[in-house]
């Protein structure tokens, strides 16, 4: 797939964000065929903790992945850049505390937390390997550090057929049913910019994560990765 320019990304992507709140997690559904459920599930999973850990949900946008974690038995943070996502959040997720944050200047302590895990949301970060070493700081020694995100298909033919998805199809679908159809012709684009597996995976490494890996979910699409703070740092 080839690699778009990220320097074409909005000047205000918090204000694009703050526009589609409303409309987000259903177009999400959509326009990913009804698998992001299940890509929040083995997400979830991949946190690998001991039931009521203390988790930061980073880019949380509404909270969706925040509440599936909460469900799950953890206490949890969401935290985000976008104020109207965070409203919708609070709305539809009362059960849920949401802190605004830049993902690369985190406003908690060292240590502060068992795990951190961002879905669908490291991408839309401007410095995204700072916010990586931004969730290391504040996670626990042992505490794992999770990123659930769209990649690259491993069958080559797949992988033509969802290129042309991604930047013909999924933003004409989206203008059908939102205002704002230049907000996913954006989230097309940044998928096509965003790293493949390896890529992600030598920025856990340059985070200073341990056994990093990653595991594909619906034949690439999404890659679903992990790695863990050294014991001592």
């Amino acid at each position: 797939m080839n690699r778009a320019d990220l320097s074409k990304k909005p000047v205000d992507v918090s204000s694009m964000f703050d526009g589609i709140a409303g409309r987000y997690d259903l177009l999400n559904d959509i326009l990913a065929f009804g698998q992001v459920r299940s890509w929040r599930r083995a997400m979830v999973e991949a946190l690998d903790l001991r039931p009521h850990s203390d988790v930061l949900d980073v880019a949380a946008g509404t909270g969706t992945s925040s509440a599936a974690i909460a469900a799950a038995g953890h206490r949890v943070i969401a935290s985000d850049f976008s104020e109207g996502m965070m409203q919708e959040g609070r709305r539809r997720q009362p059960h849920i505390t949401f802190i605004g944050a830049d993902a690369t200047a985190l406003p908690f302590a060292d240590d502060s937390f068992d795990s951190a895990v961002v879905s669908f949301g490291l991408r839309n970060v401007q410095q995204p390997q700072k916010a990586l070493a931004e969730m290391t700081r504040v996670v626990r020694p042992g505490g794992s550090v999770v990123v659930c995100e769209f990649s690259t298909p491993n069958n080559r033919v797949f992988r033509h057929v969802y290129s042309n998805y991604l930047m013909k199809a999924l933003p004409a679908m989206a203008s059908a049913v939102a205002s704002d159809g230049s907000a996913y012709t954006y989230l097309a684009e940044s998928i096509a910019a965003w790293p493949d597996q390896q890529g992600l995976r030598s920025w856990f490494l340059d985070a200073g994560l341990e056994k990093a890996q990653y595991r594909n979910l619906t034949g690439g699409i999404v890659a679903l990765h992990r790695g863990y703070v050294p014991a001592t740092r």
